[in-house]
Formats: C-alpha cells, structure tokens, sequence
C-alpha cells in the first residue's frame, strides 16, 4: 500500500533538479512514491530523472512526447499516482529532510480532507517565511467559509498546490485535477474549486517546502503571451462560481480578486512584449465587460485610488470598444 504520492513536473530545470532529487531522497519512506514528470525537457532534466528512477527509492518516471505546461504535467502524475494521500512539489523547488512525514503525520491526525502549509520563499540568498492566510492552527475548518471575507486575502488567495496535502477521496471526487492547457494560473481555479466543493480543511503550519522564486524559466518572469492564460483561469473561477449555490456570497471576493489581478499585471505591463501588451489591455477590458457589472461596481469601489482608477479606464476602453457611452 502506497501511503503517500509526491508528484513533481520538471520542465528544463538541469540546474535546480539535483537539489529536488536530493531533497526527496531526504524525505524517502518505503511507503513513499515519487511520480516524477518530465514534460519534454529539451536540457539534461531527462538524464537526470532517469538517473533517478533507478537510484531514488519510490520514483516512477513519466516522460511526455510534447510539451504540456504544468497543469497537464501535474494531471499526469495524478493519473500515475497509487498514494492514500497526495501532494505535488515542483522541479526547481526542494524539501527539508523528514517535511513529508510531517505533514503526513498532521493530516492524519486531523483527518480531514487536506492541509495547507506555509512554505519558504527563497530569492537567491534571501529566505522569508509565507503563512497561509487562515487564523485558526490545527484545527479542521469549512473550506467554504475559509474563501470570505471578500475584502481580506484568504486562504483562496494562497493558490499553491505544493503547499499542502490531499486525501485520495478527493482526487476520485475529481477535485484535484488541473484545467488541461492553462499555461499560467492553472491552481486559481483548482483552489476555488477545492474550498467550494471539499468537505473539511485544516492549516497546519510546517514550513518546510522551499519555493525557488525569480527562475529565469519560470513563465513568472516570461512576459510572453503564455501570461494571458490567466485571463481564462479566472474567467472559470467566475463561471464556477456564479453557478455555486452561495454566488451572491462568494462572487464579491471572486470578481475582487479578478480586478487586482489584471491591475497587478496592467501595473507592471512594461515586462510584457509590445504585442502581447496590447493584447493584455484589450483583453483585460473585455474580461471586466463580461463580469457582473452591479458586483464589479462594488468591487472597483472598494480598491484604493489607483486601482480603481486604471480599472475604471480599462472599463470605459470595454464600452467604448463597443459603441456604449454615458
């Protein structure tokens, strides 16, 4: 019986592999599988994964023939993974020694349908603790109420799928799964469905995950097209939940956090290419076009100035675009 299931993506990660492999080495048990991902890595990741399925104890390597972004690559793993629980960790990410048995330890005995950790933010040489932004330690909670309130960053907006632990039950309920082909912000939706669909959560602390942030690979820090996926990723957290029996609870935080997102990145829109600018600024106005506009006029209220202001021009490009004016 396989207790756990670690599945890690790699995706041209040469340099930053080793320090994954080793660490999961470090965290090895033998009710432990490691279901290793190379998503048509055109570098040296694939040497190394082969190294490591015969040298990591619990590896189960999966190569794919053509690339497939991460959300594929993670459902792969999904699909290979034979563990009573699941967790995923990225291939330029690592883990203390011992951190699995941890949080393996915690979620058994809350038993509940999974936890959420903190982790560790590594930017070179620089280390900061990130909490989940949920008060209560240790203690089973609704998933649901976790996503409220609308105006404070809650355990929705700590999307990392990497910083917890899953019970199976949920992956057969088909809440663990990844839209196939989002490019970016694929555990947006996959957080929004998971509070509003699981059963029972708890945070727990345990920061042993250390996220590797400024990787010159990451789509982070690619200012290419593959950036507007996040546009689709929250066009279903919107869909989903409007169709919710709660929408008119949770569609303010949903549409909220919608708004600072593409203010955030219309802010720092010099990263993009010119062409893929333009098309974030037309694409962000019609985004805003197709919200509830009543829950969308709360929304853009409730920001600080220059927030609403640029959300307020994107929105009249929206109507102009079409003719609307007044």
């Amino acid at each position: 019986m396989v207790k756990l299931s670690v599945v890690v993506p790699f995706y041209n990660v040469q340099t930053y592999a080793p320090d994954a492999l080793r660490s999961l080495r470090a965290n090895a048990r033998e009710d432990f599988e490691f279901v290793l991902v190379d998503d048509c890595s055109t570098d040296g990741t694939p040497g190394l994964l082969e190294r490591a399925a015969q040298e990591l104890p619990g590896a189960v390597y999966v190569r794919h023939e053509k690339n497939g972004g991460l959300a594929t690559a993670r459902n792969t793993g999904l699909d290979a993974a034979r563990g009573e629980y699941l967790t995923f960790m990225d291939g330029d990410d690592w883990l203390a020694p011992g951190h699995l048995a941890r949080v393996l330890s915690a979620i058994e005995g809350l038993n509940c349908d999974f936890v959420r950790i903190d982790h560790v933010q590594c930017t070179g040489r620089a280390r900061l603790v990130q909490r989940i932004p949920h008060g209560p330690q240790g203690v089973v909670s609704s998933p649901r109420e976790a996503i409220l309130p609308a105006d404070r960053s809650t355990s929705v907006d700590y999307p990392y799928a990497w910083a917890g632990m899953y019970h199976r039950r949920l992956a057969d309920r088909g809440l663990l799964h990844f839209t196939h082909g989002l490019r970016t912000a694929e555990d947006r939706p996959w957080i929004w469905r998971l509070h509003r669909e699981a059963d029972s959560f708890a945070a727990v602390g345990l920061p042993g995950l250390f996220y590797r942030r400024g990787v010159s690979t990451s789509l982070t820090q690619i200012g290419d097209v593959r950036q507007l996926d996040f546009i689709r990723a929250f066009d279903q957290v919107i869909e989903e939940t409007a169709a919710d029996r709660d929408a008119d609870r949770l569609l303010p935080k949903a549409v909220r956090t919608y708004c600072a997102i593409i203010s955030h990145h219309i802010g720092s829109i010099e990263r993009f290419e010119p062409p893929v600018a333009r098309k974030l600024r037309s694409m962000s106005a019609a985004a805003l076009k197709r919200m509830p506009q009543d829950v969308l006029d709360e929304a853009i209220d409730s920001m600080d100035v220059p927030r609403a202001v640029l959300l307020r021009r994107l929105r009249r490009r929206a109507l102009l675009s079409t003719g609307v004016t007044g």
